[in-house]
């Protein structure tokens, strides 16, 4: 029988109820005693119900019966005509007589001063309102004023990868990691309220947008990047914004595996890659995950390696002490030599880079002329990896001796490892695979073609991985080492072990995930001994 979760208007106790479509069933409130009915629709289903701001902020995803669309419900808290208007004369009031900036306000100290200002208020005011009301007051002006508008709630849900406003009274559109792509039921009335929502994002990020200039990428205070444009000038359906939120606990080794993006053995491979400094870059379409895959196998990174990132917009999240994320910087003024004055790009950074004698070089993504500089400290022994939009081997060495890139062939030598990354259906779900692990092994003297050995492919029909039985990398490796075969073989099965047992676990913090991998790289015996105790006293 369906179920449906109600929030009580009162005390805001969540009430589990049992119901068929059509069903109108009336519920009392366990904890306060409130009556109200809870109706089950006969043209919606509810799929999932969850807070995303308690006590006030939840998420019901529906699937239509008729057309099986999903949709993204937000339930806030309602209000009454009489609530309202209390609402915008506080909020108007607070405007003109607060006296500190909210960004001088501890973060965690808003919440409390905002309730003595509004208490504040209603007292110097004499306003007649209830103590439910005031708490639903309190949180559309913390909602509207230190959080993000219409859009907080979404930016406070887990769930979500992207969020897109195509334009003023368009639903807001966004993506769940579990139900994918989805209309919500958010939108802005008109273009005047969009406007000034998008010139107020702006401010939060610390920059400017106008008429003069429309346009504008930037990182917002949580490190989620979003792309703006502003009124009619460049977009006919008036301001847009799509942002793609930071996730502060990235995606490790063991949630690759658990998604199914890639398997124990091809993340046990990349383990021995990254340790060992092999090269490497990830391409894939856009969204594949590439920067995902790049943030989770770097930290395979030895611990006390010094690291040097470099970014338009921040998206690497490392837990490495010896860590210097660099991000580009837009310019300002005049243009002098096909540059703005003041503009730190890619380039510049790279370069930099180089000076600062870093052992593993990480780059959000080459498109331009940085990528020489790379190959050039692939070339000079520095272990580097990169994301690149290309779907195969051969279209990644194509965009590379391209135009604006540039790189010559015998340079490609260099790196020795691509991971080619897809978004797929799987079973009616949007997924993300590895599509395949390919070794760059040498250039053929008499044609000059660039020789490739596929280590692992991914079976679209089946939706499993497969090796194919040889790796030269795993070859150099063991040469570099002393290994046997034996040896070499063994040292995967330790590796596959200890990841399955990370995602058996639930061990997936990114701090923890690294803090095992020290702890192997320096007394692998001690990791194996405490992993196969507990396999054993939980059989």
């Amino acid at each position: 029988m369906p179920k449906k979760i109600a929030i009580c208007p009162t005390c805001h106790t969540k009430i589990t109820v049992e119901g068929s479509p059509g069903d109108k069933i009336v519920v009392t409130c366990p904890t306060c005693g409130r009556k109200g009915t809870v109706t089950f629709s006969t043209d919606f289903e509810e799929l999932d119900f969850y807070p995303v701001n308690e006590p006030f902020a939840y998420v019901k995803i529906l699937k239509d019966l008729k057309t099986l669309d999903k949709y993204y419900k937000l339930l806030e808290p309602p209000l009454s005509k009489k609530e309202a208007e209390t609402l915008r004369f506080i909020y108007d009031t607070l405007l003109h007589t607060l006296t500190v900036s909210l960004d001088e306000v501890e973060k965690s100290e808003v919440g409390n001063f905002l309730k003595r200002e509004i208490e504040k208020i209603i007292r110097d005011y004499e306003i007649n309102v209830d103590e439910q009301s005031k708490k639903k007051i309190l949180y559309y002006i913390e909602r509207d004023t230190v959080g993000y508008g219409k859009i907080d709630a979404l930016m406070r849900d887990p769930h979500i990868e992207d969020i897109s406003c195509d334009g003023s009274d368009v639903p807001i559109f966004l993506y769940h990691r579990k139900y994918g792509s989805l209309r919500t039921n958010i939108r802005f009335r008109d273009e005047e309220e969009l406007s000034s929502f998008v010139i107020r994002l702006a401010q939060k990020c610390g920059k400017h947008i106008s008429i003069a200039e429309p346009m504008l990428d930037a990182t917002m205070p949580d490190g989620s990047r979003i792309q703006m444009t502003l009124s009619t000038e460049i977009t006919t359906k008036g301001s847009t914004f799509t942002i793609r939120k930071f996730r502060a606990d990235p995606f490790t080794p063991p949630d690759l595996i658990s998604l199914g993006t890639m398997s124990a053995e091809m993340v046990a491979y990349m383990w021995l890659v990254v340790e060992h400094g092999i090269s490497a870059i990830f391409a894939g379409g856009t969204a594949s995950g590439k920067t995902t895959t790049l943030n989770a196998l770097a930290l395979f990174i030895p611990r006390e390696a010094k690291i040097v990132s470099i970014e338009e917009t921040r998206e690497l999240n490392l837990p490495h002490p010896n860590w210097i994320p660099g991000v580009t910087r837009i310019g300002f003024g005049e243009v002098v030599a096909d540059k703005v004055v003041g503009e730190i790009d890619m380039y510049d950074l790279m370069k930099a880079a180089l000076r600062q004698r870093p052992e593993y070089i990480l780059v959000g993504e080459i498109r331009g002329k940085e990528a020489y500089v790379l190959f050039q400290a692939m070339a000079t022994g520095h272990t580097t990896y990169s994301t690149m939009h290309a779907d195969s081997p051969q279209s990644l060495i194509h965009r590379l001796e391209g135009k604006p890139i540039n790189i010559p062939r015998v340079m490609l030598q260099a790196l020795e490892v691509v991971s080619i990354q897809v978004t797929a259906r799987v079973k009616g779900k949007r997924v993300r695979r590895c599509k395949q692990i390919v070794e760059i092994i040498d250039i053929d003297p008499k044609t000059k073609e660039i020789l490739t050995n596929e280590v692992f492919r991914w079976d679209p029909v089946e939706d499993v991985f497969v090796y194919s039985g040889k790796s030269y990398i795993l070859e150099k490796i063991r040469a570099g080492t002393g290994m046997s075969k034996e040896e070499m073989t063994e040292e995967i099965k330790r590796r596959v072990k200890i990841l399955k047992w990370m995602q058996q676990k639930g061990v997936r913090s990114y701090k923890e995930v690294a803090k095992i991998v020290a702890e192997y790289l320096e007394n692998p015996s001690a990791v194996m001994e405490r992993i196969e105790k507990e396999v054993k006293d939980a059989s």
